[in-house]
C-alpha cells in the first residue's frame, strides 16, 4: 500500500516569527494524522529553526530547491542537499513549475538535483506538468513523458524508492482552476504507466504520485478518491494552519 503524502509548499512567504507561529499552530491539528505523511516546505532562511520546532512531531521538513552538487566550493548563492539534510530536512522539492518557468530549470538540471538529493539521503519530490497551451494542443502526455524521462534518467528502480512525483498542471497553479478528479486520475495513471515502462512494474506500483494545482479543503477528498492520486502538493492553502490541517485530515 502506498502511504499518501500531503506536502505544503510555502513558496516565498513567511518571515521567521510567522513561520514559527504557523508551525506551532499546525502541530496539534495534525498530530493524529497517521493515515498520511505530512510535509511542509518553508523558505531556506527558516529551515533550521522550524526543524527544531518540529522535533518530536509527525511533520517532516522539505526545502523548496537545492543545488546540483554536494561538494563544497565556489557556488555562490547555492545550497547543497547535504546542507539541507544538516538543517533537518528529509525532503526537497525539485523542478517546480515556477523554477522551470522563471529560473531556467531544465529536465537535465532536475535530473542532477534529484541525484544530488538522493546522494544526501533526501527524498526528492520531482515535479512535472504541462502548460495550458500544451494541454489544449493535445501534447500534455508527451510533455510529461519527456519531463519524467529526463528527470529520472540514470536512476535505478531502487533509487525511485526515495522519489515522489508531483503532477502539477501549470494552468491550475494559483489560478483557482483545478484539474477535475478524472483529469488528475488520467494523468496520474499515465505517469505510473511511464514509470512502469522505464523502471519496471514494482517501481511503478510503489511510486507515490501527488497532485498539485489549487488544492483546497473542499476538493481534496474527491481528488484523493482517485486510485492513482497518492496525495497533494499544496500551495496557497498550506499557508494557514487550519486550512492545511483540513487538507491533511481529508478523511
Amino acid at each position: 500500500m502506498r502511504k499518501p503524502v500531503i506536502a505544503g509548499n510555502w513558496k516565498m512567504f513567511k518571515l521567521l516569527n510567522e513561520a514559527v507561529e504557523t508551525v506551532l499552530a499546525l502541530k496539534p491539528l495534525v498530530a493524529n494524522a497517521n493515515h498520511c505523511e505530512v510535509v511542509i516546505a518553508p523558505v531556506f532562511t527558516v529551515l533550521k529553526t522550524i526543524s527544531d520546532r518540529l522535533e518530536g512531531s509527525n511533520i517532516k521538513l522539505a526545502a523548496q530547491d537545492c543545488a546540483i552538487q554536494n561538494d563544497f566550493g565556489a557556488h555562490t548563492g547555492e545550497v547543497a542537499p547535504v546542507m539541507l539534510k544538516d538543517a533537518g530536512c528529509s525532503h526537497v522539492i525539485v523542478g517546480h513549475s515556477e523554477r522551470r518557468q522563471f529560473y531556467g530549470e531544465t529536465d537535465e538540471s532536475v535530473n542532477w538535483k534529484s541525484m544530488a538529493a538522493l546522494a544526501a539521503e533526501l527524498t526528492a519530490i520531482v515535479c512535472v506538468g504541462e502548460h495550458l497551451a500544451e494541454r489544449e494542443s493535445g501534447n500534455a502526455e508527451d510533455v510529461v513523458r519527456t519531463q519524467l524521462e529526463g528527470g529520472l534518467s540514470g536512476l535505478t528502480a531502487n533509487d525511485l524508492e526515495r522519489i515522489i512525483i508531483a503532477y502539477e498542471p501549470v494552468w491550475a497553479i494559483g489560478t483557482g482552476k483545478t484539474a477535475t478528479p478524472e483529469q488528475a486520475q488520467e494523468m496520474h495513471g499515465f505517469i505510473r504507466n511511464c514509470i512502469g515502462n522505464t523502471h519496471g512494474e514494482n517501481a511503478a506500483e510503489g511510486m507515490r504520485i501527488l497532485y498539485g494545482g489549487s488544492v483546497k479543503p473542499d476538493n481534496i477528498s474527491t481528488l484523493m478518491s482517485q486510485p492513482d492520486v497518492d496525495g497533494a502538493l499544496v500551495g496557497g492553502a498550506s499557508l494557514e494552519a487550519e486550512s492545511f490541517a483540513k487538507i491533511v485530515n481529508y478523511r
